[in-house]
């Protein structure tokens, strides 16, 4: 009889020790599910807790639309004729004369080379005067200048010509393949050849935002939608001011994941399966999979149409959990949209509260020493 008490003491005693590890709080890297559906609304809480399905996943399907206003995209295409502020022409004079105006005795012509259209788009034309020239072609300045002549000297030809100039002009930083200043020309009147001519995005360039600030407007779009969709590129403007950068958006990954951190995001659109792939997946010894969490400040009409409710005002505090151990949980995780400032949070699996139970208790120390160590704690 004595013997069968000595050896059972020690199995006794073991399962002693786990009971009193279990009932003390051990190291854990968050929450377990548990605790989480405490904190629920239903439990006077203050987050709703909703579990994903299909119908989820459409009503949370929100993602940020990046495109041009109308009055961008209804700005027409700047012709290479068309002289603008900035501009320099050059203007040849005959006249049919030996003795001219402008010419000299040796000869019947007079040429008048960089003649700068002033920032009001005016240039000055001796014995013509003060023209606009800003606004209008070639050709119509070539007969607004004759006109202007033609009550001064008999049947003068004039030739105006269109040089560079450096009022058409925009600027491009950013993540570029060159920054600087670059000239609107007949190559280059839009958006995407302009990026092109740039030496196109730097950065990948699913997640290259492209902003076009023009005046007091502003612009923004993809990168890759404008490569994808050459009807929404823009005309340009002279003064127009373009930037290239990254996407700014992140989402944070806690808990029993291969990595806890701030991460980028890689894509346009992220899914929670993508998430979860970007951290390095879920840790096979530890994570719970029927506990993936994703923690969001939700707008009041997207909350509504996911609870069923048309009373709620403000941003809600939603958790929506993901079973991927369901049939259509991995289809459900994929088709998930995680939106800036998510936090993607995955429990421990209970199994891992097991095993640190047991790594203390069969551990170096005795099985006393563990015991008073605990009790110490």
């Amino acid at each position: 009889m004595k013997s069968m008490s000595v050896r059972w003491a020690k199995p006794v005693a073991v399962l002693a020790a786990i009971g009193i590890v279990a009932s003390c709080s051990l190291p854990k890297v968050g929450p377990n599910k548990r605790e989480i559906f405490a904190g629920s609304v239903q439990k006077e809480g203050d987050a709703f807790i909703v579990a994903v399905n299909d119908r989820v996943t459409r009503a949370t399907a929100v993602v940020p639309a990046l495109g041009f206003s109308s009055g961008f995209q209804n700005a027409s295409t700047l012709t290479s004729d068309t002289i603008r502020p900035g501009d320099v022409l050059g203007l040849t004079v005959w006249e049919n004369v030996d003795d001219g105006l402008l010419a000299g005795e040796a000869t019947n012509s007079t040429i008048l080379e960089e003649v700068q259209v002033d920032s009001a788009g005016f240039i000055f034309v001796p014995y013509a005067g003060r023209i606009r020239a800003s606004g209008n072609t070639p050709e119509q300045l070539r007969e607004m200048i004759t006109a202007k002549l033609e009550d001064q000297t008999p049947d003068p030809q004039v030739q105006v010509r269109r040089l560079a100039g450096d009022g058409s002009t925009v600027s491009l930083v950013g993540a570029v393949g060159a920054q600087g200043i670059y000239p609107i020309e007949r190559p280059t009147r839009t958006l995407g050849t302009m990026l092109a001519q740039a030496g196109g995005v730097t950065i990948q360039p699913d997640i290259a935002q492209v902003t076009v600030i023009r005046g007091n407007q502003q612009g923004q779009i993809w990168f890759q939608d404008l490569f994808d969709n050459p009807q929404l590129d823009i005309a340009l403007r002279g003064g127009d001011r373009i930037l290239v950068e990254e996407d700014t958006r992140s989402f944070t990954a806690l808990g029993a994941t291969n990595a806890q951190a701030r991460v980028p995001f890689e894509t346009q659109d992220l899914s929670a399966l993508e998430a979860i792939a970007q951290v390095g997946g879920l840790i096979s010894i530890a994570s719970d999979p029927t506990g993936v969490f994703i923690f969001r400040n939700e707008p009041a009409e997207v909350a509504g149409q996911v609870l069923g409710r048309d009373d709620l005002q403000g941003a809600q505090r939603m958790v929506y959990v993901l079973n991927l151990t369901q049939p259509n949980g991995l289809f459900v995780a994929r088709d998930f949209v995680i939106r800036d400032e998510d936090t993607l949070y995955v429990t421990e699996a209970p199994y891992a509260q097991w095993t640190k139970t047991i790594s203390l208790i069969s551990g170096g120390l005795t099985p006393l020493a563990n015991l008073q160590t605990i009790a110490g704690s």
